[in-house]
């Protein structure tokens, strides 16, 4: 009984701040979210927005019933994520590096990411596992049905607004990027940016 109001209070305090911290913090998403935001604008961004929250949503339900069991029995699996996802962008940064003018992007090839690419870049994004692991391990350890979904929903709820945050910086920095050369100079940033936010995750010592 103690254990399991001991387990209600941290769900009701503890995990809403975990998650807001966690999601808000730069990283590989929130880097891509400012620069999609400055390249493409908020409505064009959605899509990519949504992909974020349902797929690390998802992932963390398939952590909580049993993936977590693979990388603690086969940690081999935890190294050959970390080879993907950098190859995977290093490619992401250089089209951040690349993109063209705000105005050029919305009627060019250029295109953001869509729902489903970024569903998928959820389960290369080293910072995304970090927190599904983390939150899964601190909040849901017995990984019940119930507690694992209570983890899931609070992210959920979390999530939309601070990635729409993300988006709209991104948006309102896009009036000062019209001259070609602040452009080049902040696609070159958040593409250095977007690699340096894995070098926590990617070091020594970090899983």
């Amino acid at each position: 009984m103690h254990y399991s109001s001991q387990m209600t209070q941290e769900m009701l305090f503890g995990l809403p701040l975990f998650a807001f911290i966690a999601t808000i913090t730069p990283g590989p998403n929130n880097m891509m979210l400012l620069a999609s935001g400055a390249n493409f604008g908020f409505r064009r961004t959605i899509p990519h927005m949504l992909g974020i929250g349902i797929g690390f949503m998802l992932m963390a339900v398939l952590v909580g019933i049993g993936i977590m069991v693979m990388f603690e029995q086969f940690p081999v699996l935890s190294l050959i994520m970390k080879g993907v996802s950098v190859v995977y962008l290093l490619y992401l940064a250089w089209k951040i590096a690349n993109a063209g003018t705000p105005s050029h992007a919305e009627t060019g090839s250029a295109r953001p990411l869509s729902f489903i690419q970024a569903v998928a870049f959820q389960w290369i994004n080293p910072k995304a596992w970090a927190i599904a692991l983390s939150a899964i391990s601190l909040y849901a350890p017995d990984r019940s049905v119930s507690s694992v979904f209570s983890v899931v929903a609070i992210f959920g709820i979390i999530n939309l607004p601070v990635v729409s945050l993300w988006t709209l910086l991104g948006e309102q920095m896009k009036r000062f990027l019209t001259n070609p050369k602040r452009l080049k100079v902040f696609n070159y940033t958040m593409a250095f940016l977007l690699i340096a936010s894995l070098l926590p995750i990617l070091l020594p010592g970090n899983s």
